[in-house]
C-alpha cells in the first residue's frame, strides 16, 4: 500500500527574538506625550542585528555578547526608513531617514588595531525624498543610497582621514526599490525598471528592452560566488510572478514563470505558536517583491508587505 506524499516544511523558525524585542521600548516619553515606537527597518549580519525605528533611534544588537546599543540620528525626530550593515576591517552601519538624511556609524571594536571611538558621518542635501535602499561596496569605501524620488547618491568614505564626500550619481524617473553593488557595477531596481550602472565606465544599461508595463516594488539582485564583472548575472522580479535572469549587459537570458508553483501544495514556513489571534491580509493578486539569493544555489528569497516566498529555481 502506497502513501501519498505530504507537504514537508523545509524552513522553520529557529528562535523567537523575544530578547531583541524586549530590549526595545514599546513607548517613549516626548515632553508630555507618550509616543509609540514602531520598528521600521531591519538588516542583519553574522555579528549584528540592526533595527530602525519611527523615533529616529537605531537599535544595534551584537550577537556575540547579546548586548543592545542604541544610536540616535540626532536633529529632528524622524523615522529611519533603511539600514545597512557591513563588516570589513571595521564594522559599519548606515541609516537613512524619511527626510532623505543618511548617517553612517563606524562602530567601536575591542580587537587590537581596530576603531576605538564611535565616529559618525552625515550625508545631507542630496536626497529629496525618503531613503528606500542602501548598499555598500565590499571594502566599506563606498556607500550608495537611493530614495523614493529616484535619486541615487554615491558617498565615498575615507575612514583614515575621517572624511565623507557625496555626489549625485543617478536620477531615475521613479522611486528606487532595491540596490546592490558588485565588481564596480551598481544594480538599481526602481518602480518602473531595473538598470545596471558601471561606475568605472559611467555607463547605464537597462534590463530588457522596455520598462515594465506595471509599476511596483519589484526588486533585483546579483547571483553570488561570481569572480569577475563579465560573469555577473542578475535575477529581476517582474509583474505576474515572473523572474528574469539577465547578464551584465542587461540582456535577458531566461524568464521563469512562477505562477504554476502556486497551483501545487506549497510547504509553509514552520513557525512557533503565537499568543492571540493569528492572520494577515492576503491579496488576491500575488506578486514578487524584493529579491535576495538565499541559503543554497538556485534559491531565491522574495518578500513584500504581505508575503515571504522562497523559490528553488533549479529544481522548480
Amino acid at each position: 500500500m502506497t502513501t501519498q506524499p505530504t507537504s514537508v516544511s523545509i524552513l522553520r523558525e529557529f528562535c523567537p527574538l523575544y530578547y531583541l524585542l524586549n530590549a526595545i521600548p514599546a513607548k517613549v516619553q516626548r515632553g508630555f506625550r507618550s509616543v509609540l515606537v514602531y520598528l521600521t527597518a531591519l538588516d542583519s549580519s553574522s555579528d549584528f542585528l540592526a533595527v530602525g525605528s519611527s523615533i529616529g533611534m537605531l537599535y544595534l544588537s551584537c550577537r556575540r555578547v547579546a548586548q543592545m546599543n542604541k544610536y540616535s540620528v540626532e536633529g529632528k525626530c524622524e523615522a529611519i526608513t533603511a539600514v545597512k550593515l557591513l563588516s570589513c576591517f571595521d564594522d559599519l552601519v548606515a541609516a537613512g531617514t524619511a527626510s532623505g538624511r543618511v548617517v553612517v556609524f563606524q562602530l567601536v571594536s575591542p580587537l587590537p588595531g581596530r576603531n576605538k571611538q564611535l565616529r559618525r558621518f552625515n550625508v545631507v542635501g542630496h536626497h529629496k525624498g525618503s531613503i528606500t535602499s542602501l548598499t555598500w561596496s565590499a571594502n566599506g569605501m563606498k556607500l550608495f543610497s537611493g530614495d523614493d524620488k529616484g535619486r541615487v547618491v554615491l558617498s565615498a568614505l575615507d575612514l583614515d582621514q575621517g572624511v565623507c564626500q557625496s555626489v549625485l550619481l543617478l536620477e531615475e524617473s521613479s522611486g528606487v526599490v532595491q540596490m546592490e553593488y558588485r565588481h564596480q557595477v551598481l544594480l538599481v531596481s526602481t518602480q518602473q525598471r531595473s538598470v545596471l550602472y558601471c561606475t568605472q565606465k559611467q555607463e547605464l544599461l537597462q534590463l530588457g528592452t522596455k520598462p515594465r508595463k506595471r509599476t511596483g516594488r519589484f526588486g533585483a539582485c546579483f547571483l553570488p560566488a561570481l569572480c569577475k564583472q563579465s560573469d555577473l548575472l542578475v535575477y529581476a522580479a517582474r509583474p505576474g510572478l515572473r523572474l528574469w535572469r539577465s547578464n551584465v549587459r542587461g540582456e535577458v537570458e531566461d524568464t521563469q514563470l512562477l505562477k504554476s508553483f502556486f497551483d501545487k501544495q506549497i510547504p509553509q514556513f514552520q513557525l512557533f505558536p503565537r499568543p492571540g489571534p493569528v492572520g494577515a491580509y492576503r491579496p488576491a493578486d500575488r506578486q514578487l517583491g524584493l529579491l535576495s539569493c538565499f541559503l543554497r544555489e538556485g534559491w531565491i528569497l522574495s518578500w513584500n508587505e504581505y508575503s515571504i516566498y522562497v523559490f528553488d529555481c533549479l529544481h522548480e
